[in-house]
């Protein structure tokens, strides 16, 4: 059997403005319909004899992972890390948790922003790494190159190496130009696409030779995690000891355990804007153009408008991504250099690499539609069943406005239903809670008023959410 595990812990800093800290990119439906992250999860059904799927992500983004979980009908185990620590440690985690529930499973760790379009190509490279991962080999898959890229690390083959699963002689950085041009045509160099299938027990032993220290804080963290409502997280303190280091520098390049099996399915690790402007399909100009998007004598660009018109005139392999509170317009050959933006913004201690305008809940959403001195303006969406914390605000006061559904209101000791067009006033340190006990989501508006509307000023008394 083999046991899914999808890692979901990246920032997709490189595709800001969409991707934010508090809502990264395989969380977002870059391609196609469904997320990468969903599309990762479907994409495990191709697999043959397959077991209960895994997934490891951050802290901050489970209610997420569980509601895009359940979106899609599928069920899986969510460990939650405190913080990252890179993919070895995450590794270690699910290889632990496998070998104590189902030991002699191979376990197949796939992460989670990637674009594959050929799912049954990808299941057939699978199959074909099963027998040497059941044989003890820790298995890495190579992507077959189509291109001279220098995007990517490589990993080079054994030269005279033969078969599915060929012996791995070294792991290369990302290349100049002219080496990648000759990495392909040796045919023995293979784009490193960070997917692995091993058995646990084997990866774990790996790990105690190669990294003892990071194994016993893995080691630790679990057998002090906590159960919290359907998740489960690591012990804070005890990760907090465990050294940030990838699979292919903890384990992979020190083993002499590593085969590569080439996998030719369409692949993509959507690293920048470029990335995905290749992956999109084009239209006569070259252009890939999503939401309302107008353009005259413009060619090879990829333009994305996500809440309003964008007209670009008389541009030439440049990107243009629009959001509700950002812009960002960039040569399309130095995409990979948004990550320079991203760290002005965090140094200025700005919103904008953290989160959306629309900022998303376990119970729902909200919005910031206005703000000034002393008070701001937000849409709140309540999902049909859910409930706010019960709560209360020692610095700003509340207006709340009904636009769609019935709202059942906790205020103090009183208990009011509104419906559509009615409205409540909620004082400062008053005690209160929103729910939505119809089968309809609620909107409303809520005009918040005080010397300070900072999120962190809320005191919960009770959460259905754990968030005490």
């Amino acid at each position: 059997m083999i046991i899914p595990v999808i890692l979901s812990g990246g920032s997709g800093v490189r595709l800001w403005p969409l991707s934010r800290a508090m809502y990264p990119k395989q969380l977002l439906p870059l391609f196609g319909q469904y997320t990468m992250f969903q599309d990762t999860v479907q994409r495990v059904s191709a697999v043959a004899e397959t077991g209960p799927l895994i997934c490891v992500c951050n802290d901050e983004h489970r209610f997420l992972v569980a509601e895009q979980l359940r979106q899609i009908d599928a069920e899986g185990a969510i460990i939650l890390e405190p913080f990252g620590r890179n993919t070895a440690p995450a590794a270690a985690i699910a290889a632990l948790t496998i070998a104590g529930s189902h030991p002699g499973a191979l376990m197949l760790l796939l992460p989670a922003d990637h674009v594959i379009l050929d799912r049954q190509a990808f299941a057939a490279s699978i199959e074909s790494a099963r027998s040497a991962a059941e044989s003890g080999r820790l298995v890495t898959f190579g992507i077959v190159p189509c291109a001279p890229e220098t995007r990517y690390g490589y990993i080079r083959a054994v030269a005279s190496s033969k078969g599915e699963a060929r012996p791995v002689a070294e792991f290369v950085e990302k290349p100049s130009l002219e080496r990648a041009e000759s990495y392909v045509a040796s045919g023995d160099y293979f784009w490193n696409s960070g997917m692995f299938l091993f058995k646990p027990e084997v990866y774990l032993a790996e790990l105690e030779a190669n990294s003892p220290e990071m194994l016993a804080a893995c080691r630790n963290a679990l057998e002090k995690a906590r159960r919290d409502l359907d998740f489960l997280r690591l012990d804070p303190e005890t990760f907090a000891a465990c050294p940030s280091d990838s699979i292919d520098y903890a384990v992979m390049e020190k083993t002499s355990n590593a085969v590569v099996v080439p996998m030719q399915a369409g692949w993509n690790d959507v690293g920048a804007w470029s990335a995905l402007w290749g992956v999109h399909e084009r239209d006569a100009e070259g252009n890939v153009k999503r939401g309302d998007v107008l353009t005259h004598g413009v060619r090879n660009s990829y333009i994305h408008s996500t809440s309003r018109l964008v007209a670009a005139v008389g541009l030439d392999d440049h990107v243009i991504v629009e959001t509700a509170d950002a812009v960002l317009v960039a040569s399309k050959d130095r995409v990979q250099e948004v990550k320079a933006i991203v760290e002005q913004l965090r140094l200025q201690k700005r919103q904008e690499p953290m989160i959306h305008r629309r900022v998303y809940r376990p119970w729902g959403s909200y919005e910031t539609v206005d703000e000034g001195e002393h008070f701001k303006v937000k849409r709140i969406t309540v999902k049909p069943g859910a409930a706010l914390s019960l709560q209360m605000h020692r610095h700003r006061a509340e207006h709340w406005i009904v636009v769609t559904g019935t709202a059942a209101v906790t205020l103090d000791e009183r208990q009011v239903e509104l419906a559509e067009n009615e409205s409540i006033y909620i004082p400062v340190e008053a005690r209160h809670r929103l729910e939505n006990r119809g089968q309809e989501p609620l909107e409303l508006i809520e005009v918040q008023s005080g010397e300070y509307l900072g999120e962190d000023d809320i005191v919960r008394f009770e959460d259905h959410y754990g968030r005490l």
